[in-house]
């Protein structure tokens, strides 16, 4: 069986991890390098970075912010915001990263993931879907829809078509983000992520919503996603207590959840 994978996914802004409620009232937690490095110290998986503010400046990624945490960290590396061309994929690479998610530029040019999965290989293109609950209807069928620039602008799209033509496009991961559960530690959105693991092939990344342990454990047995992010988890001011990586999968094994080992 494969394993479930934890991942901690930063946002950044001006160098710092930021963490938001509803991509709202961002409070600074440390510099990128030294938040990675502690994470990465405590066996994490992966780790995902989002320059959050480039494609609403319309601006590069921030590649001096990838290179400093790429040198503290040695575990798979995902890095997204403000990717534009096969040349901003290139750089991103070159500074460190593995991975690379699109998510904004991708709806509005689809071909990214095609010329960058034939450039890079599927295995270095996730794509990243910000996914609010709507009322269904006959444009938007799965009742949930694709939002871009951080949050703040609705598409129209609906998110299980957007996800099975990206798998078609040629991503090699989605990492699904519900914009509803994002920083409010009250679980998982199972549906949307139940229902897009359901129809695509490639792995799915559960993100938005996780405040304790046993999140986790619902999304790893009632839908088919092959990670978490565990962000909020692992640090976030707003919750009672954070956990450790090695907690967490500890808690994910002692319930026959196939994870990764770790070092005690």
């Amino acid at each position: 069986m494969l394993t479930k994978r934890l991942i901690a996914c930063f946002d950044v802004k001006n160098g710092m991890v930021t963490k938001a409620r509803q991509f709202q009232d961002n409070i600074d937690i440390e510099r990128a390098e030294v938040i990675a490095g502690k994470i990465y110290e405590d066996q994490i998986d992966e780790i995902i970075f989002y320059d959050i503010t480039a494609s609403a400046e319309k601006r590069p990624i921030d590649l001096n912010m990838v290179r400093a945490v790429a040198s503290q960290v040695f575990v798979p590396f995902t890095v997204g915001g403000g990717i534009r061309s096969l040349d901003d994929m290139y750089q991103v690479l070159k500074a460190g990263a593995e991975k690379i998610s699109v998510d904004s530029m991708a709806v509005r040019n689809p071909k990214i993931i095609t010329e960058g999965a034939m450039a890079f290989g599927t295995q270095c293109i996730v794509l990243s879907m910000q996914v609010k609950r709507v009322e269904k209807t006959a444009k938007i069928p799965c009742g949930y829809e694709i939002w871009i620039d951080g949050a703040r602008v609705p598409t129209g799209m609906d998110a299980l078509e957007w996800a099975k033509r990206g798998e078609e496009l040629g991503a090699g991961e989605l990492c699904v983000n519900s914009i509803d559960r994002d920083g409010t530690h009250s679980g998982y959105d199972l549906e949307i992520t139940g229902l897009i693991s359901e129809h695509v092939r490639i792995p799915v990344i559960a993100s938005g919503g996780a405040g304790k342990p046993e999140h986790l454990l619902e999304v790893f047995t009632e839908t088919q996603a092959s990670a978490g992010i565990i962000s909020s988890l692992l640090y976030s001011p707003r919750l009672d207590r954070n956990y450790s990586v090695k907690e967490l999968k500890a808690y994910l094994a002692s319930h026959s959840i196939p994870v990764r080992p770790w070092i005690d």
